[in-house]
């Protein structure tokens, strides 16, 4: 139905065909038919067996099962044994954290009332929440959960919690006035009761207007549903396998057509070129990742920060882009008094006493027990104030706050006079008032009332929440009504707010050290929300707040040139936050998001990086990625910190392996065209790799320089490529420069070639892990001792083989210390010669990065 919240009582009533006593079970029986049921929509449920094929489903697995086959048409085993574990532990890891996904949108059908109370043939029955139409007559009161989306048409001081869609927690007033708004947000329905909302206060009667999918709650399932899609990373591990298909395809099919071709034995050459394939693929990759994402998750526990995606460790590492709400994140998430200041402006403990006396909060065991406002007064007055001013009085009577009058008054009793003291909005407190205490003494409030009026305006306009507070003399009577509230002296304001985090400041100057820009999205006011970012230094980099309904009327295209713009949001219903993630994504930022309500369950989701805390809502935990154990800034900073560490030992790895397996291949596949043998046998190409493969382990848990840490990095597949073939063709270089010393001045047999090359080729591709670890000369950067240990361990063994029982299987040939001799200063002049390559590439990355930004900004 649209437009109800235009419509009186009587217009909604009509258009939908009901009235007060409510459908009669033969019209609910067919609306139902036609509605459908009043449930959530449901996901899509994956099998178990289906999320675990999944797994296996992307260019690099397709790449390790192949190098798997092959190893095991080879004869080696255990090469093949070991892929294959490394794949099928990957894929447990990914089914895990997948199947426990796919539970989010159920328990967002916890958030729906099992049965609720409704007008059918004129009396109240009780309904499944399944069975409600539109057009039925709906009973709520205190504790409810109300189960469709309805407008009001009967307001008994009804009061709703409509966190579930907002975000924010205060309490918010129902009544059944219709709403002149063309296109209101779900704030400011004050008309409509909300699928989801908690009453909190009063009783009330509303139509049905919405079920199931046509509620606000269901399009935030609709939207959970379709939200989420391909992470950062899962992107990035596609493009790095498709680039190494092609690689493996054409080097693999050259080498063998070009060596049937010259007439080398055509098995001979297949299997060569199989190993070729084998050779060039790193197939450590996803235990590195695994073992440096688990890591990285075990040093974030230390810092109160969960992973539950391994991958969004990474991800998490390379946003650029942090979109959190104000209130808990940015704020303390509790309502706290300020100051308590009279009609002068100066502090006075009067107006604190008058507003602990006027006040329905409860103090039990030290525990404050209330409404927002009156328990803000006494945890304060509790830690900052002597209490025992108020046993000077004792209580009367009361006259209760009501939403039509918004304050509450006490009598109070203090010797043998009597005071009526009452507190509330300013607003409606200043009528009731006929003076104000200045200067030490009453005068008319005639005289100040604009005065009083623009600094209550003003304490609000800054995001403060304002008390009025004022008093009067009264007589003696049996009991008294809010028609005493009259002729009141003004006192003072009491000014509350919601403060900023005293780690907020520090924190956000963290985030600009990163590189990492705060987008902050809350469903609080602008006036607020600017302040509060003024107070803890977010920078408004468009000068203005855009609202909800700014957003709502946007198209895709503007949006995402909109989102560019501005980076401070209010009024934000949950579609709203929806589509700024992914209007940010889709602009090429890698986006966190912190959540942890059921509103932000789809922007969660959505997100590259959901965050949420321990204290959400299970629905937003379930949709996250990382859980908060506690809601701090500075945990998610330790965290974009740890996946920075490790998406750069990851990079370490694959800049090492890709280069040095490419050099390998291509100095293979070159020789192989003029040697008169194949210059290194299947089994030692395969335990090449295997050796390599030792200290590689090591690089995922490396030390990691600073410099690397300031900024987000990303997947760059063409720098990846370009790092290949510039070090793969130095490591040729050196190569062929091996084996022109062994062919030609050693005049080596097969044997002796092979075991040469064989060893020059491990020990290169170890010892120059050194130089590629870091951006900075190797000498000024650290590595880590496991790292070193394992190299040492490494290279041990690929010289200590030749002269084992293991060299006949391998058909190594024994060498004299000279020739060792050689090679080692043939690695060292290699490793040398890559530290100053190092310099010139990264001036050309440096280049190539600064041309593609001019670009950009043209």
């Amino acid at each position: 139905m649209e437009r109800y919240w235009r419509m009186t009582v009587g217009e909604v009533e009509s258009s939908l065909g009901t009235s007060a006593p409510g459908l009669s079970s033969k019209e609910a029986k067919a609306r139902l038919l036609e509605y459908g049921p009043n449930e959530i929509e449901k996901a899509d449920r994956k099998t178990p067996v289906g999320i675990f094929i999944s797994q296996f489903q992307n260019p690099l697995v397709y790449i390790l099962i192949g190098a798997t086959a092959i190893a095991a048409l080879l004869g080696d085993a255990m090469e093949a044994l070991i892929i294959l574990a490394i794949l099928v532990v990957n894929a447990i890891l990914g089914f895990v954290q997948e199947y426990r996904s796919e539970r989010a949108l159920e328990e967002l059908r916890k958030y729906v009332s099992m049965t609720a109370r409704v007008m059918r043939d004129n009396q109240v029955e009780e309904h499944k929440v399944q069975e409600l139409v539109p057009g039925d007559v709906i009973l709520v009161s205190i504790g409810d959960i109300v189960p469709a989306d309805a407008r009001i048409i009967e307001s008994h001081c009804l009061e709703t919690n409509e966190s579930v869609l907002t975000g924010e927690s205060n309490p918010v007033e129902k009544g059944a006035n219709a709403l002149a708004i063309d296109e209101p947000a779900p704030h400011e329905l004050s008309n409509t009761l909300f699928m989801g909302s908690v009453v909190t206060a009063g009783s009330g009667k509303a139509v049905v207007v919405g079920t199931a999918k046509d509620t606000y709650l269901g399009k935030s399932a609709k939207a959970l549903v379709e939200a989420g899609g391909t992470t950062d990373f899962e992107k990035s591990i596609r493009s790095f396998g498709s680039m190494l298909v092609r690689v493996v395809l054409v080097l693999t099919a050259f080498v063998f057509l070009v060596n049937g071709a010259l007439g080398h034995d055509l098995l001979e050459s297949l299997l060569f070129a199989l190993a070729i394939a084998v050779g060039i693929t790193p197939e450590l990759l996803p235990i590195i990742i695994t073992i440096g994402l688990s890591h990285g998750a075990m040093a974030l526990v230390g810092k109160h920060v969960v992973v539950k995606r391994l991958e969004a460790i990474e991800d998490l590492g390379n946003i650029d882009i942090l979109c959190a709400d104000k209130t808990g994140t940015l704020t303390e998430n509790a309502v706290s008094l300020i100051r308590y200041v009279n009609a002068d402006g100066d502090d006075d403990e009067r107006i604190l006493t008058y507003s602990l006396l006027c006040n329905s909060a409860v103090v039990q065991h030290g525990k404050v027990r209330g409404g927002t406002i009156d328990s803000a007064i006494w945890t304060y007055a509790l830690s900052k104030f002597d209490i025992r001013k108020t046993k000077e009085y004792s209580k009367v009577d009361e006259v209760p706050f009501d939403y039509s009058r918004k304050r509450m008054s006490v009598i109070v009793e203090k010797g043998n006079e009597r005071l009526l003291i009452t507190k509330g909005a300013p607003e409606t407190v200043f009528p009731s008032c006929s003076k104000v205490r200045e200067g030490g003494r009453e005068k008319p409030i005639s005289q100040s009332l604009k005065r009083l009026v623009k600094t209550a305006e003003g304490f609000g306009s800054e995001g403060y929440r304002v008390v009025a507070v004022a008093c009067r003399k009264v007589k003696a009577q049996k009991e008294y009504s809010a028609k005493d509230e009259l002729g009141l002296v003004f006192m003072g304001f009491l000014i509350l707010m919601d403060p900023p985090k005293k780690d907020a400041m520090p924190a956000l100057e963290r985030f600009r050290k990163l590189g990492v820009e705060i987008y902050v999205l809350t469903g609080d006011g602008p006036l607020v929300t600017e302040n509060v970012c003024g107070q803890v230094g977010v920078h408004n980099k468009a000068g203005t707040v855009l609202q909800g309904f700014d957003i709502a009327r946007m198209g895709e295209a503007e949006l995402r040139l909109t989102v560019e713009k501005h980076n401070i949001y209010a009024r934000l219903a949950p579609n709203d936050k929806l589509a700024i993630v992914n209007a940010l994504r889709a602009n090429g930022h890698i986006v966190g998001f912190i959540g942890d309500g059921v509103n932000d369950a789809p922007s969660l989701k959505a997100a590259d990086v959901g965050i949420s805390v321990n204290n959400g809502t299970d629905i937003a935990k379930e949709a996250a990625d990382v859980v908060l154990m506690r809601k701090s800034l500075n945990a998610v900073a330790n965290g974009i910190s740890e996946g920075r560490r490790t998406f750069a030992n990851i990079i370490k790895y694959i800049d090492s392996t890709i280069s040095a397996n490419f050099g390998n291949m291509f100095t293979l596949t070159i020789a192989s065209l003029f040697l008169p043998f194949i210059p290194l046998l299947p089994s030692q190409i395969l335990f090449n790799n295997f050796l390599s493969d030792v200290p590689m382990l090591a690089v995922s848990t490396d030390s990691v320089d600073k410099d690397e840490l300031k900024k987000p990095k990303r997947w760059d597949i063409g720098r990846i490529s370009r790092f290949m073939v510039f070090f793969g063709l130095i490591s040729s270089v050196f190569d062929i420069i091996t084996m022109a010393f062994v062919f030609f001045i050693l005049g080596a047999n097969a044997p002796l070639f092979r075991t040469v090359w064989f060893l020059e080729s491990v020990l290169s591709e170890i010892f120059v892990v050194f130089s590629v670890r870091t951006i900075k000369p190797m000498y000024k950067s650290v590595p880590s001792m496991l790292l070193i240990y394992a190299s040492i361990f490494a290279a041990m063994a690929a010289i200590g083989v030749i002269y084992t029982p293991l060299a006949p299987f391998f058909e190594f040939a024994p060498l004299s210390l000279d020739i060792i001799g050689i090679v080692l200063v043939i690695v060292a002049l290699y490793v040398g010669v890559v530290e100053v390559a190092k310099g010139i590439f990264l001036w050309n990355e440096a280049r190539r990065k600064a041309a593609a930004n001019g670009t950009a900004k043209a």
